[in-house]
């Protein structure tokens, strides 16, 4: 069996053109332009390089990007202030600081600051526990992004049995609680597998739907998947390798060629989940906006 691979930017561009014209009818109607503020504190590269693109994504579908940069130095309370200061600016929709935060600073003393009807990236404990109550606002991008592409591709996930691996609070927990809603792309039996988990591989043989969300390059091998099974690799970690131009390549958890001779659909990295990450955080920001009107 040779899977077929998802394509992840051409659902991605389907979404930021849905945001696109959602964005302009809010300009038409009511005069709102959505506006998205991200707070990155320190020289992290790869964070600056992910912050560039989030900015350009907003704005090349009609949205008010900015970026708010401070030294890695920043004292507490100057960062909760900028917080509270973009809370109270009517013209931003969507806030969202960049993590991983300087050791000094409290990622979740953080996220608690942000207004939770701003929180695009869906983590304030408001937001959470919306979600798993079935009354959610909004959802981190990459869980998100996950169930539209099992949509997208016809993966009937009513019934069958999704195994993720990972329990983050930015991938595996929240993804766990979509899929377990009722309603489209979701409805199935979730098994969260995690660093206590006895037997690996006896789960993940399991799963009609496996997700893999650990950050460890090559840690879901071919003999893990079960024949026919979706696998949606969220793994993307950067790996020395000579031959490129930048010293690296992206990695996934799975390994593709092996997976691929297995299961019936495969998600690449990259090309795979990661832009519809970008994707969904700006369908999250145009809801935001969406809700200031009346």
């Amino acid at each position: 069996m040779t899977a077929r691979v998802i394509d992840g930017k051409t659902i991605a561009a389907k979404v930021r053109q849905e945001v696109a014209d959602g964005v302009a009818a809010l300009k038409s109607e009511h005069g709102i332009t959505p506006g998205i503020t991200v707070v990155i504190v320190g020289d992290d590269p790869a964070s600056h390089v992910y912050v560039r693109s989030k900015e350009r994504a907003a704005q090349q579908v009609g949205m008010n990007g900015s970026v708010v940069k401070l030294p890695a130095d920043t004292p507490r309370e100057l960062l909760l202030e900028t917080v509270a200061g973009l809370n109270d600016d009517p013209d931003v929709h969507g806030i969202l600081v960049q993590i991983p935060l300087p050791d000094h600073l409290d990622e979740d003393e953080v996220v608690k600051a942000i207004d939770p009807r701003k929180d695009v990236d869906g983590l304030h404990p408001e937001n959470v526990g919306l979600l798993f109550s079935g009354q959610r606002r909004f959802a981190p991008a990459t869980p998100s992004g996950v169930q539209r592409m099992l949509v997208e591709e016809g993966v009937e996930v009513s019934g069958a049995h999704v195994v993720i691996v990972g329990r983050s609070n930015l991938v595996g927990k929240p993804l766990a609680g979509l899929l377990l809603e009722r309603g489209k792309g979701a409805n199935a039996t979730v098994t969260v597998c995690h660093t206590g988990t006895a037997d690996l591989a006896a789960e993940t043989q399991r799963a009609d739907v496996l997700v893999s969300a650990t950050g460890i390059p090559g840690s879901i091998t071919g003999d893990m998947v079960k024949p026919g099974a979706v696998v949606i690799d969220v793994g993307t970690t950067r790996v020395p390798d000579a031959s490129k131009k930048s010293g690296y390549r992206l990695a996934g958890d799975v390994i593709f060629d092996e997976a691929a001779e297995v299961a019936s659909a495969i998600t690449p990295v990259p090309g795979g989940v990661g832009p519809m990450t970008i994707a969904m955080l700006l369908k999250n920001v145009l809801q935001s906006a969406q809700s200031t009107v009346g």
